[in-house]
């Protein structure tokens, strides 16, 4: 019976294991552990506590529970076995609808007409139409293409940025180290859907901040190490960002305590702005180690050297 074993560092994977034997009765599912974790040789994870793969001497199959891997490539005692990604095709459109309704809350200035309610004033502001608002995605990949289109069929103004030229209709496209400035000078609204990799790790910082118009707006979904939270906070203090939706962050759980929990003119999401069901992953994992056993190519293999 092969043995698949669930590890994570700070979060409780224990809902999938029902999900998994659901998918694949024939398997064997441990939390890491418990007795009989040695014998793994597929690990399903969310930011494992490092070493702790390198710990599994039959390993042959590391699979993340969610499309994000940098959590696990990042450990430098990894393993030489193929890394696997979770893609649910309802994760872009899920992605699509939260940066959606942030656009949408910026657009129509609720963020003002919400500070305003503690203080019982009634004040209306003026609104913008949507095609008078420049909306900026960096990152273009499946998602990042998704939700731009999406924000284009509603009216936005939309420009993107990518490490490579592409075409996306109605999109402005920018691409390359050199044309990043230019894609931010006019952005008004910010969204970061990037992959992690060393070029883009704490890629919302001081610098590139600085370079977005005065009183920007900034919605990031993208991976929590993207993130500089000190230059983002003295963004928010200076007026140079007047307001961030922030999903994810490189410590999660956020700890109490936290300065951005206090930040002026931020909402904090708990990572939530698409999540994958617990019945995908089961069955993407399952699909998995069946291709392994069959010494078939896997699904949604990672190009470790790349990050994605």
């Amino acid at each position: 019976m092969t043995t698949v074993v669930l590890i994570s560092r700070d979060y409780d994977m224990s809902h999938l294991a029902p999900a998994i034997r659901r998918a694949a009765p024939e398997l064997r599912v441990l939390m890491y552990g418990d007795k009989g974790t040695a014998d793994a040789e597929v690990a399903v994870c969310w930011n494992p506590p490092a070493g702790a793969l390198a710990d599994l001497p039959r390993l042959r199959l590391i699979h993340s529970m969610a499309a994000g891997v940098d959590n696990i490539i990042s450990d430098p005692t990894l393993p030489d076995a193929p890394v696997c990604r979770v893609v649910d095709p309802g994760h872009a459109q899920g992605m699509s609808e939260f940066v959606t309704w942030g656009a949408l809350h910026y657009l129509r200035q609720l963020d003002v007409v919400m500070a305003n309610q503690p203080a019982e004033t009634w004040y209306r502001p003026e609104q913008r139409k949507a095609s008078d608002c420049r909306v900026g995605i960096m990152g273009l990949g499946e998602i990042g293409s998704r939700v731009a289109q999406d924000l284009r069929r509603i009216g936005f103004s939309v420009r993107g940025w990518a490490r490579s030229a592409r075409d996306l209709p109605g999109v402005e496209i920018f691409s390359g180290e050199g044309e990043f400035g230019a894609f931010l000078r006019d952005t008004e609204i910010l969204v970061c859907l990037l992959p992690l990799t060393e070029l883009t790790r704490g890629i919302l910082n001081r610098q590139t901040l600085a370079m977005l118009p005065h009183g920007a707006k900034l919605i990031h979904v993208g991976r929590g190490e993207h993130l500089v939270a000190e230059d983002v906070m003295a963004a928010l203090r200076t007026g140079q960002l007047s307001g961030a939706i922030l999903d994810v962050f490189p410590q999660e759980p956020l700890p109490q305590g936290d300065a951005l929990w206090r930040a002026p003119n931020v909402i904090i999401t708990p990572h939530m702005a698409s999540v994958a069901s617990a019945e995908t992953i089961g069955s993407q994992v399952a699909a998995n180690v069946r291709q392994l056993l069959s010494d078939e190519p896997l699904y949604n293999v990672v190009d470790v050297s790349r990050g994605y």
